[in-house]
């Protein structure tokens, strides 16, 4: 069950799909919001050590000035935050939100989502931050390092907000594709979605046993289920199945294997948030 969300917003252009999916998310479960907007430490100070990038002999009068402008610039970046905090709540109140509390931290962006999420069931960021390449689909250095760090649910908020009406699963088979095929078969939240669950690679009988085992989680929970094998790589088999059968909402397992292999091989977890134009629920 879904009781509190945290949605992370930046004043990006992904941050308006965000709040409408977390409101999308607590109309449906009842779920509290909490806005989260994060000010590095070196935008949100109050002032900044300048005298190391000033050239000896620099009047001071010019590094006192040079500390007012900074503190200037502190002041409106917090400003700018509440602003976006406030767009951000009549959003989600618009989309179905009642239970909205907002809130600006000046700290370290890891750190605050793990002191937040220790409180929430799921939190809701934007496939991209504000700083992202879009030429180069850069999904940002934040964003992965949340989802890696992350114990809770991710939805991850594609560009537009669209109402979901069919979900697929990636499943694999493993523990976390299998957390995912619990959690949708439980959860308010995909109550009346059409599901499909679909597992990529070679047609073996253990792997049609975990097909049989996520079924059985569907039918014990009530709910209805498409079960799909596709012989094609993971990315190309979830790809083609989003776009041939209309999915709205895609969830999976997050970064099975270490970062190190992951730079070495390679990620389906990064490979389908970064192509994907459908929002991405997380499992670790």
């Amino acid at each position: 069950m879904t009781k509190k969300i945290v949605a992370l917003v930046d004043g990006s252009i992904y941050s308006h799909s965000v709040c409408e999916n977390a409101g999308w998310i607590a109309a449906r479960t009842g779920a509290s919001v909490e806005l989260l907007h994060v000010l590095g430490r070196r935008e949100g100070a109050d002032s900044a050590d300048l005298s190391g990038s000033i050239a000896l002999g620099a009047r001071s009068a010019l590094l006192e000035e040079l500390t007012k402008l900074d503190e200037q610039r502190a002041k409106l970046q917090q400003q700018r935050g509440r602003a976006i905090l406030d767009d951000a709540k009549a959003v989600l109140q618009q989309a179905g939100a009642s239970d909205v509390t907002a809130r600006l931290r000046i700290a370290d962006i890891l750190e605050t989502v793990a002191e937040a999420e220790a409180e929430a069931d799921m939190l809701v960021i934007g496939k991209r931050g504000e700083a992202a390449d879009f030429a180069k689909l850069h999904l940002g250095s934040n964003i992965e390092r949340i989802i890696r760090a992350s114990h809770k649910p991710v939805f991850v908020a594609a560009r537009g907000f669209r109402e979901p009406r069919r979900l697929l699963i990636a499943f694999d088979g493993g523990p976390s594709s299998m957390k995912a095929a619990a959690y949708c078969a439980e959860n308010p939240l995909f109550a009346g979605l059409e599901c499909h669950l679909l597992m990529a690679g070679e047609n073996t009988p253990e792997r049609r046993r975990k097909l049989e085992d996520a079924t059985a989680l569907f039918a014990s929970a009530g709910r209805e289920m498409k079960a799909f094998l596709a012989s094609t790589a993971p990315e190309t088999a979830i790809a083609e199945h989003v776009e041939a059968q209309g999915i709205d909402l895609l969830a999976m397992g997050a970064y099975g294997h270490s970062r190190i292999r992951s730079l070495i091989i390679g990620s389906t977890t990064t490979e389908m948030i970064r192509s994907c134009k459908v929002p991405v629920v997380l499992f670790r």
